[in-house]
């Protein structure tokens, strides 16, 4: 049992962490202020060969371990949640059903740009009445020749406004249930795919996040991605590898709560000494200290068991689960801790704040990673 990371890991993570420094940490808060999204940090990600480090050296990647992907997931976060969260997004979301279920063609027109960071994918799977229950979706794809031709709405559909493709589900045959949906890849300016009403958020403004309709949108069979049928299963295997950059997230969250809580209590003077020697906050950065190493271990071992082509889908579950709580927790301590200082708009803390309430929602709820951890152990 080797817990040590390989010189190579962490070098790119001190590298990342450098990255972030100089071109995050300065710009994160107008990321949220403005919700913008950061092109030309994910270009320059690009350039530096962290937007595409685990896909095969043949699609433009750098062939490196999922766990090495995951590692700068956390130290992007650690700068800037919208950004770290937007990382993850591509590997889990994005490239890694198109890597695993796609064509050669497939992986070659779409792979070599998400890994360059010059292309942009959108996961479209949540539809209005479809949330943690997948199968209660209404969209529809049905086959007409050598086309597709679909059909229904999408909804908190993340970089829907400026996506290159969108992984998209329908059912190509509803009676059959879950084994009736597909999954296609679908290029931006298809004609009937239409990208709706933007959602202002509270945290993470950094991503944008919009409603996509599907109105008679015509696409050539060739677009569908594995078999029809294939889609629940798809979109599941899809959610297991973005639950573990959901938890890489929420640990460079709570990476980011101690080095503030630390920083702060340090140069905080109340009744003529830090307040870092008073217990209460001496507990507070205590157990971020020790969540952190918790949720560290976690998170890796999922990407780990995923590197080694082995089940993680429950590690993933408990990563996610466990992380993404422990980010909401710190960040509401750490706030505690600055107290008005930490209620302002604009600290970083505050967005922290912020930014961590989704790692609780985004790729399954805790209640569903509880139902499928419990599910596990009652088996």
């Amino acid at each position: 049992m080797n817990f040590k990371l390989s010189e190579e890991q962490e070098l790119i993570r001190a590298n990342v962490r450098e990255f972030a420094l100089k071109y995050i940490e300065p710009v994160a808060g107008e990321i949220d202020a403005n919700s913008r999204q950061p092109a030309e940090i994910f270009e320059k990600l690009g350039e530096l060969g962290m937007m595409g480090i685990s896909y095969p050296t043949e699609y433009g990647g750098g062939g490196a371990e999922f766990v090495t992907t995951m590692l700068v997931t956390e130290e992007l976060a650690r700068a800037c949640p919208s950004t770290g969260f937007l990382h993850g997004y591509s590997f889990g979301l994005i490239g890694h059903p198109i890597m695993t279920f796609g064509t050669e063609e497939q992986k070659q027109k779409w792979i070599t740009g998400l890994a360059s960071g010059k292309m942009i994918g959108a996961f479209t799977l949540t539809e209005p009445g479809a949330g943690t229950d997948v199968s209660a979706a209404t969209s529809t794809a049905e086959k007409k020749g050598d086309h597709y031709v679909l059909n229904g709405t999408k909804t908190f559909i993340t970089n829907a406004s400026i996506a290159d493709v969108f992984v998209a589900f329908a059912y190509t045959d509803r009676a059959a249930g879950t084994k009736g949906m597909s999954c296609f890849l679908i290029p931006k300016g298809t004609p009937g795919l239409i990208v709706g009403q933007h959602f202002e958020k509270m945290g993470i403004r950094g991503s944008q996040t919009s409603e996509v309709v599907f109105k008679d949108c015509a696409v050539p069979a060739d677009c569908l991605l594995g078999k029809e049928g294939e889609g629940f299963k798809i979109a599941m295997s899809a959610l297991d590898a973005g639950r573990i950059g959901m938890a890489a997230m929420s640990t460079g969250i709570i990476q980011a709560c101690l080095d503030e809580s630390v920083r702060y209590s340090k140069e905080r003077v109340q009744f003529r000494k830090p307040i870092a020697a008073q217990q209460a906050i001496q507990w507070f950065i205590a157990d971020m200290s020790t969540d952190l190493d918790a949720a560290r271990f976690l998170y890796l071992y999922a990407a780990f068991l995923k590197d080694q082509g082995q089940p993680f889908s429950l590690a993933a579950s408990k990563a996610k689960l466990f992380c993404s709580e422990a980010a909401a927790r710190h960040t509401s301590k750490a706030v505690q801790i600055q107290g008005g200082y930490g209620y302002v708009k604009g600290s970083k803390v505050e967005r922290l704040y912020r930014d961590a309430k989704i790692t609780e929602i985004g790729e399954g709820t805790s209640e569903a990673q509880r139902m499928i951890i419990a599910g596990a152990a009652l088996r």
